[in-house]
């Protein structure tokens, strides 16, 4: 589970300009020369690379519910993107063994597994509501399930299985959790994970290629998520979201890095504000290691413009740490921009990167001094065939892998088409795709050329 991504309709606003007085003044290609001269090759602030050395340049793509598989995120790493970060997935489908490891991908496609050196380093995200359920399917995320799945449950809940994984959970092939007749309640007051240690004194659990960080979701609008006091819906309950936080950080190993994503306020009020800044201050003072702030309220979802203005305060509020932006970054300059006008270590580009893994290529000419050029047709079929290759291997598993790659690459199309010059034609295209061959179709009927 995570969040919806929404990239048309009533439900969100067309790509447009944050709320920031003077931002769209600003020279992209200057801000990115700055940061090379502050900070050296890459432009990423030393503070980051001391976390995650191979974070090396100060943009990353977001997680994106339904879009942000290993397959995109293998396309957007040859294009530059220097780190990704999986879709929110459920603390509790995790600890219940169901497909939360699927979704973040932790299997094979040709080696590409956060064990593969192609998909690394890559942020694992998590969202839920208890304390102990988040530490403990954390823990299992970093660990990539070393202890066995009763081991993680047993440490989430001390009292027995609880009622809803009896009732509502299933592990692949329909077999129910959980014990007849047990249930329990999360204790009160005591928030450290029991577990026993496995590994010999002195050594980690945590396999040499695992998540890079653990990424905490207190950002997410979605209603479905605020009936379970998930995600951005945290921000009307800081001390809430406070323990969920102490109690991941206290769980992982030291060495594992955790962030949070968070909305800049839950409303517009002053109350809801000061909830934020709780939370915010909070995260830094318990030892995370950075905040990526979202320039909308949850309130608004994806409607109507972001503000960066608030982001701004925020950065000059904690000088010494890093602090991430995110929110209308639909382009290479608005990268630039929004980091030349707040001041934040980088960028997290979402909706932006979706059929544009050439934003981040473009990101990295600027850094190097090169003027970023758009796509030609040739190198946008090349992504397009490569992309379609890596979704189906992802999908070996699904009964009919073809058949529901290509339906599910229809959304990836019908953003890629924005590139053509016959977008609209294009578009309509792939909305028919159902099979390779179908895809291939397109490819060869509009993009056989080699203009630009």
């Amino acid at each position: 589970m995570g969040c919806q991504v929404y990239s048309t309709g009533n439900n969100a606003t067309p790509p447009s300009v944050a709320i920031a007085d003077g931002a769209q003044d600003l020279d992209a290609r200057k801000v990115a020369e700055g940061l090379v001269e502050r900070f050296g090759a890459g432009g990423m602030d030393p503070r980051v690379r001391a976390l995650i050395p191979d974070f090396d340049a100060p943009f990353y793509q977001a997680g994106l519910a339904g879009y942000s598989d290993a397959a995109m995120r293998i396309i957007a790493r040859r294009h530059g993107c220097p780190l990704c970060v999986t879709e929110a997935l459920l603390d509790r489908t995790l600890l219940a063994g169901g497909r939360g490891f699927a979704k973040a991908d932790l299997g094979d496609i040709d080696g590409n597994i956060p064990g593969g050196d192609e998909d690394h380093p890559l942020v694992g995200q998590i969202m839920g509501s208890e304390p102990q359920e988040m530490a403990a399917a954390a823990l299992k995320m970093v660990e990539q399930g070393q202890r066995g799945d009763k081991a993680y449950r047993k440490a989430a809940y001390k009292d027995g299985t609880p009622d809803w994984f009896r009732e509502k959970l299933r592990l692949p092939g329909g077999e129910q959790i959980g014990k007849k007749g047990l249930t329990s309640h999360l204790p009160q007051g005591d928030k450290a994970l029991d577990v026993e240690p496995l590994a010999p004194s002195g050594q980690s659990l945590v396999p040499h290629r695992s998540f890079a960080a653990i990424d905490i979701n207190l950002a997410c609008p979605v209603k479905k998520i605020s009936k379970k006091a998930r995600g951005g819906h945290w921000l009307t309950d800081p001390e809430g979201a406070i323990e969920i936080l102490e109690a991941v950080r206290e769980a992982l190993p030291p060495e594992i890095p955790v962030t949070v994503k968070m909305r800049r306020s839950f409303d517009d009020t002053p109350e809801m504000y000061e909830n934020f800044l709780r939370l915010f201050d909070a995260a830094y003072g318990m030892g995370c290691a950075w905040v990526t702030v979202h320039g909308r309220t949850v309130e608004q979802k994806y409607v109507g413009p972001s503000r960066w203005d608030p982001i701004k305060e925020l950065v000059q509020r904690r000088p010494d740490q890093p602090v991430f932006g995110s929110g209308d970054v639909w382009d290479v300059d608005q990268i630039f921009r929004m980091i030349g006008y707040t001041g934040v270590a980088g960028a997290s580009v979402a909706r932006g990167c979706i059929g544009n893994p050439w934003i981040f290529r473009q990101a990295r000419d600027l850094l190097e001094g090169r003027l970023p050029k758009a796509p030609t047709i040739a190198e946008q079929r090349e992504v397009l065939e490569q992309h379609f290759e890596l979704a189906l291997a992802s999908n070996a598993d699904y009964r009919q892998p073809e058949k529901h790659t290509g339906r599910t690459m229809r959304k990836f199309g019908i953003r890629f088409a924005e590139h053509h010059p016959q977008g609209d034609e294009v578009r309509k295209a792939f909305i028919g795709v159902e099979s390779m061959d179908d895809w291939r179709g397109v490819l060869d009927n509009w993009y056989a050329g080699n203009d630009a």
